[in-house]
């Protein structure tokens, strides 16, 4: 037995034991143990932040990208804002017992529907080590028990993250076992944890197109997959020029590292000549790089911008993820060419329309398939905490079984619930 699979068995046997006991903990003591880990991610900061230091140095001098570098950082602010969305997450109702569509049937039988945690959540994912506080944090509070297996470029920091959460939740009386950290790096440990259908009841991938490709076809157990953003905006011929550039601006620019960010603006003929040039200088001091097609191309340049990044676009720019100060840009000449766009090159994650127009907006909100469809504010809401879920286990794009960002309710199945005075079914 190698000593991957030896961790891999060992910390999936720990969570199976602990997954026994989850669900039967009340409220109260998840609540107790989601506080006392937001209190220990401040009163340990400085080793925590020591920690990421040294995986930030050593992702650094690896040569990885700044958005790659922006999404592994951790600093005082960061922290602080974790902590404060596991107390979000402690305020949330507790989905564990709850009882839906409860009702009486002719026989006399109450028939319904409790909702009951699904046992084990797996996590691979990449960069980001907040999001191993935030999938232990929802884990609790629905009752499951997590294996998390976090990139390489932050093994130090994660490392030291699943012991203070680990001591914080087992302190305030949650099953020892209930988090687990694979510390292994090695990539083959990947190919083995889908194998784990013994083990894992789903699986989440978090990370770039390849990896999660990776894991949708190759995993033997569930798995929700999402991540993957090609958000579009599009500049309806109605909207208010002023509110369509900061919206704009929001969106591709607050932190174009993340899914959520901005990859395609589309606008409308009406309102390209006003404004493009608006925006253009807009992300000409913010150091965007816009990819245009010949209509804008030919109102930008006419613009004469100083230091305005400018290139034609090539075709596969649109239904392109950037991560990057970068954005495709194209002028339609109607709503209809908008919504045939997004169809063909969106990836059914965040989509927004700026309009002024009722029955446009209406019409953009019934016939764009995304997780998330916006009306006249920016796509980098797209995010569990700034939905009020505290934090999320990822954004699914898929439709089965949950949809967006991924807090409690969504770590949940249901068991069919009956209660009868003594009905037998006739021959």
């Amino acid at each position: 037995m190698t000593s991957m699979t030896s961790e891999l068995q060992t910390k999936g046997q720990a969570a199976r034991q602990a997954a026994r006991r989850l669900p039967h903990l009340s409220t109260e003591v998840k609540n107790r143990a989601l506080h006392s880990i937001a209190e220990a991610l401040l009163s340990r900061q400085e080793e925590i932040l020591a920690a990421n230091a040294e995986d930030h140095e050593a992702a650094k001098a690896s040569g990885l990208s700044a958005s790659v570098l922006d999404r592994l950082l951790l600093n005082p602010d960061r922290l602080a804002a974790v902590a404060d969305g596991v107390r979000t997450v402690a305020a949330l109702p507790d989905p564990v017992g709850e009882v839906i569509d409860m009702r009486t049937l002719p026989n006399g039988l109450v028939v319904g529907r409790r909702r009951v945690p699904l046992g084990i959540i797996a996590a691979i994912y990449e960069s980001r080590p907040n999001v191993t506080v935030d999938i232990a944090s929802l884990c609790l509070k629905s009752g499951n028990a997590c294996i998390l297996r976090g990139g390489k470029e932050v093994i130090r920091s994660n490392t030291v993250l699943a012991r203070v959460l680990g001591e914080a939740a087992a302190g305030a009386g949650v099953p020892e076992g209930a988090i687990q950290l694979i510390e292994n790096t090695d990539r083959a440990l990947v190919g083995e944890m889908l194998q784990m259908r013994d083990v894992v009841d789903l699986l989440i991938p978090r990370g770039g197109a390849e990896l999660i490709r990776y894991v949708a076809e190759n995993a033997t157990m569930p798995v929700v997959t999402g991540g993957v953003g090609v958000c579009h905006t599009y500049v309806d011929a109605s909207a208010d020029i002023g509110m369509a550039v900061e919206v704009a601006h929001n969106a591709k620019t607050r932190r174009p590292s993340i899914c959520n960010a901005l990859d395609t603006l589309l606008v409308h003929e009406a309102v390209a000549a006003p404004l493009l040039p608006a925006l253009g200088r807009r992300w000409a001091e913010a150091g965007v790089e816009m990819r245009c097609d010949e209509r804008s191309l030919r109102i930008l340049n006419a613009a004469e911008i100083p230091k305005l990044a400018l290139k034609p676009a090539a075709q596969d720019d649109f239904g392109r993820e950037f991560l990057a100060l970068i954005a495709a840009v194209r002028v339609v000449d109607s709503l209809d060419e908008a919504l045939a766009h997004i169809e063909r090159h969106g990836s059914g994650h965040s989509e927004a329309i700026l309009t002024a127009d009722y029955a446009a907006a209406m019409r953009f909100l019934d016939e764009v398939d995304a997780a998330a469809v916006y009306v006249n504010a920016s796509t980098q809401f797209t995010d569990g905490a700034q939905f009020g879920l505290g934090a999320e286990v990822g954004i699914s794009t898929q439709k089965m079984h949950a949809r967006g960002p991924m807090g409690p309710r969504e770590l949940t199945s249901y068991k069919w619930i009956i209660l009868g005075s003594g009905q037998t079914r006739p021959l």
